[in-house]
């Protein structure tokens, strides 16, 4: 029997720190703020073109656009209207939604909103793209299951200086205004079977998850509540890690096979071409060294392949893991795609190593001025958060992060 229990007791803590707590709080919020970040700047730096890349102007048009919808399925709310008003509206909710996530503001709704305008978008006008934007379609979704508001955001300001997030008439607001939203596309059947079903599980769960924390905060329908967070939390966060991993590695397994990465082509044609090009000078000093070609190309294939396999080694991951980011900066200078680079990084991030991320973020709470003020937990409003489940605001209806996503 002893001997029993001691085979069983690695088992039984592993699932008590699944359900237990969110995993990497820091890693979470470092891809909410990246990803939100980079397609909030996308979408303020295509503002003035925004009719013709996704609007009544493109050459995609609004016909053709519900033809394909109609036969893939692809959700996007633009297909309920083909007006210019609409148009303006749904690209103005993505952008306050993209500021809501990149601040960490009432997360739950954000993060919904923030899914439902990348969607939108990118199914409206599906060419529009450079590859980083199927990493934010994917990462979106991710983000609506994860507990992301637990560090650096508004969300744990809140919870640390009020003791609750469900202070104030936002979040019910939102709830309220969201709910409407859904019973107009329910009711007009622009929803989808799937989309109806998933939208109604996390309205649901908001205001379900709001009337337990503010009625009931210590009961244990609230306990309930937390443990499937903290499932769906961790569940999203390792098929985050292992979709950053099928990207590297079936990027680097189909570059072995062909012959464009072996003799250089593929890095050196992009460099004469006028689009990638922002900076002919440089490009054409690189394609001018054969040498620097050839390393720039074995090492991109080596890395990529080798990535996966070095998460079982600490070390040689974390160089790696620079190495890469470094390589999408130079993809961002010397091939002109900084969003491209930007979305990349921001999923490489997750592999992060915790004891940087919060030594990074002690040193940005250390530029902040200090009001000392004593918040429910006696941390200044100033002072750097400690990343754990206790930090993050997650109990208004709209959104601080924890319900079940």
């Amino acid at each position: 029997m002893v001997d029993g229990v001691r085979l069983r007791a690695p088992a039984g803590r592993a699932l008590a720190k699944i359900t237990g707590q969110a995993m990497g709080p820091c890693q979470s919020a470092v891809i909410r703020i990246g990803f939100a970040g980079t397609w909030l700047f996308f979408l303020l730096r295509e503002f003035p073109h925004r009719g013709e890349l996704y609007g009544p102007d493109g050459p995609w048009s609004w016909a053709l656009a519900e033809r394909l919808t109609a036969s893939n399925g692809a959700f996007t709310v633009l297909m309920w209207s083909g007006s210019a008003v609409w148009f303006e509206i749904v690209y103005a909710v993505a952008v306050l939604a993209s500021v809501g996530m990149l601040l960490g503001w009432r997360t739950r709704a954000s993060s919904v909103l923030f899914t439902v305008g990348v969607l939108s978008l990118q199914n409206r006008s599906v060419f529009m793209g450079d590859g980083g934007d199927n990493v934010i379609h994917l990462m979106a979704l991710y983000l609506v299951l994860t507990r992301c508001a637990q560090v650096w955001s508004l969300d744990a300001r809140r919870a640390r200086l009020r003791g609750s997030a469900t202070a104030g008439a936002a979040g019910p607001v939102l709830w309220a205004v969201l709910g409407a939203v859904f019973a107009y596309g329910a009711a007009t059947e622009r929803f989808s079977h799937g989309w109806l079903a998933a939208f109604a599980v996390v309205w649901v769960g908001c205001g379900l998850w709001w009337v337990t924390d503010r009625y009931a905060p210590r009961g244990p329908g609230r306990a309930t509540l937390d443990v499937l967070a903290d499932v769906l939390h961790n569940a999203a966060m390792v098929v985050i890690m292992a979709e950053v991993c099928l990207i590297y590695a079936t990027a680097g397994w189909y570059k072995i096979q062909g012959s464009r990465w072996q003799d250089g082509t593929a890095l050196y044609y992009p460099l004469g071409l006028d689009y990638f090009t922002p900076w002919p000078a440089l490009s054409e000093l690189v394609a001018g060294s054969g040498t620097l070609v050839m390393l720039l190309s074995y090492g991109t294939v080596a890395v990529q392949v080798a990535f996966p396999f070095t998460l079982f080694n600490r070390r040689i991951k974390n160089v790696l893991l620079a190495v890469m980011m470094l390589e999408h900066a130079g993809i961002a200078v010397l091939l002109g795609l900084p969003f491209f680079s930007l979305a990349m990084i921001a999923a490489d991030a997750v592999f992060l190593p915790t004891g940087f991320l919060v030594w990074l973020g002690s040193r940005g709470a250390a530029l902040r001025p200090r009001r000392g003020v004593a918040g429910a937990d006696g941390v200044p409003a100033g002072g750097a958060v400690v990343p754990g489940p206790a930090s993050e605001a997650e109990s208004d209806p709209a959104g601080a992060g924890s319900v079940p996503r």
